[in-house]
């Protein structure tokens, strides 16, 4: 098979969710379902994941449809997919985790198949920090990584992360997720004492007030796109980050202007995942209609 340009690891889930508006059972979620459909509006997407036998036919269709490369996804006999839900409040921000089953994911071992080991772009999902050091390990000699990560990891697993964290061009993580890795409440404080760990650029995301771009003592300020029909907005960080790796992929270098420019687009395309469940609204959206709206937001923010 062709060799993909860019790889991204990450979870598959099975999701019941709930928000003031509406509820859905057993939809299609997962960090790698939202950041792979994102990417593929760029560059073909490699995915890494595991699925038991109950995953349902459609949803492997449904990444075919998007054009994903599904040669590093494990479907384990016997297993059952990862499964998570959730309640969200009123605001569509805070939510309460009702119920995680790991599954499959609990001893998920990578393949990395011959056609993914020289991939130039990878994003290494939310997973153990040792789950994404074993990937990047076999990648032969990729061009720029980005790592995501969140509070469980950073309180049980740190010295796992100081590792990866050596070994990566880019980390994106959420303001609180900052604070708690360096103990810095301030973000341009907490974004340096990170940069000294070892990624140059360090992202940190601050959900519908969009994110910051770190690089040494170099701020970007990267707005979120105002979003007018939330209907919900589980998986827009992985949108953001898939989009930003898909983008940067099909850029022809991994220049600051270019990143830059990746980062708008990870606002652009996260804020139309949000428009409805799962990957729903990515299944209509054209490269297009994500032009445009990235016009439209150099647009809004420009003197």
């Amino acid at each position: 098979m062709k060799e993909c340009k860019t790889v991204i690891l990450g979870s598959i889930g099975i999701d019941d969710i709930e928000t003031r508006l509406e509820s859905k059972k057993a939809i299609l979620g997962g960090a790698a379902s939202y950041a792979c459909a994102a990417s593929s509006f760029f560059t073909e997407t490699g995915m890494m994941s595991i699925v038991g036998e109950d995953f349902p036919n459609e949803y492997f269709e449904k990444y075919k449809s998007f054009g994903i490369n599904l040669e590093g996804l494990i479907v384990e006999k016997g297993g059952k997919t990862f499964r998570w839900g959730g309640t969200y409040d009123d605001n569509m921000i805070d939510r309460v985790t009702n119920f995680t089953e790991l599954n499959t994911l609990e001893h998920f071992e990578p393949a990395v198949p011959a056609s993914y080991e020289n991939a130039e772009y990878v994003l290494l999902g939310n997973l153990a920090p040792a789950t994404q050091i074993s990937v990047l390990e076999k990648m032969k000699n990729p061009k720029f990584v980005v790592a995501d990560t969140m509070d469980l990891w950073i309180n049980i697993a740190r010295e796992d992360l100081m590792t990866l964290l050596e070994k990566i061009d880019m980390l994106m993580l959420n303001d609180s997720e900052a604070r708690l890795l360096t103990g810095e409440h301030n973000i341009v404080k907490a974004a340096s004492k990170i940069s000294a760990m070892g990624p140059k650029y360090v992202v940190i995301k601050k959900g519908e007030h969009g994110a910051v771009l770190f690089e040494g003592d170099e701020i970007f300020i990267v707005p979120a796109y105002p979003v007018a029909h939330l209907i919900d907005p589980t998986g827009a960080g992985d949108s953001y980050a898939g989009a930003f790796i898909g983008y940067l992929s099909n850029s022809d270098s991994a220049k600051i202007q270019n990143i830059k420019k990746a980062l708008y687009m990870g606002s652009v395309v996260a804020a139309f995942g949000v428009e409805k469940f799962s990957l729903e609204r990515f299944e209509s959206l054209t490269i297009k209609d994500i032009e445009n709206n990235f016009v439209g937001l150099k647009n809004m923010t420009q003197i």
